[in-house]
């Protein structure tokens, strides 16, 4: 298992994981290499796609950060029942162009695949599926906001795709229009906090994650410029 790679918890019924940024996570046609799936084998499993066994929510390749996994058939239906439902609390840390003229608020608007560039995700897109996307700003920068963002709904690039459309794309994210500044090779977004209720015996677990290496580093250069 690659050393950047942590479990983080793991009992019978799942498994808490820290993705590294750059990391897959199941196998897809247009990615060859390692993904998650690969590095945990045998401590994944549930679902009905073979290819992608135990993977209850994803992570972009280039975000870091928490997820959970399951290890039984049981467990993967009861974690994607409490996703449906919403119950699953998912905290990101981003830093978004610009300074937001509100503290806090809620970025609802449904999410679909742009029309001339199928790799990305846009506002309105193809077969557009609601999103919601709360956020708490933490620090107002020169030329930056740090935030929280609180997922809703976790549809395919959410964050960084509402975050592009209100005019705010995050840093480093040139995909979506970020720029690739403060030695940045990748968008500011770190999965901070995860909870949800463990399938098996009902209790509440939270789990959280510091900022990586690259990402603290980012921030502590926007703080100096």
């Amino acid at each position: 298992m690659s050393e950047e790679l942590r479990v983080v918890h793991v009992d019978e019924a799942l498994a808490v994981v820290d993705k590294p940024a750059g990391l897959v996570v199941h196998p897809a046609p247009s990615h060859q290499g390692p993904t998650l799936v690969d590095e945990l084998g045998e401590l994944l499993g549930g679902g009905a796609d073979p290819e992608r066994p135990g993977i209850v929510h994803r992570l972009d390749k280039g975000t870091s950060g928490l997820l959970v996994v399951a290890r039984s058939d049981e467990a993967h239906a009861a974690l994607q029942a409490q996703v449906q439902r919403r119950e699953v609390e998912r905290i990101y840390l981003a830093l978004a162009k610009g300074r937001l003229a509100s503290r806090t608020g809620t970025i609802d608007a449904p999410i679909g695949r742009a029309s001339r560039q199928r790799h990305r995700m846009a506002v309105s897109g193809a077969a557009s599926r609601q999103a919601r996307t709360h956020f708490t700003v933490l620090e107002l920068l020169a030329a930056e906001t740090y935030l929280e963002a609180r997922l809703e709904t976790g549809r395919t690039h959410q964050i960084r795709a509402h975050f592009a459309a209100i005019g705010h794309p995050l840093a480093g994210d040139t995909t979506y229009g970020g720029e690739p500044k403060y030695g940045l090779e990748r968008q500011f977004l770190h999965a901070h906090r995860l909870a949800f209720e463990h399938p098996q015996s009902g209790e509440r677990l939270s789990f959280v994650s510091e900022l990586p290496a690259d990402l603290e580093a980012a921030l502590q250069a926007a703080h100096a410029a």
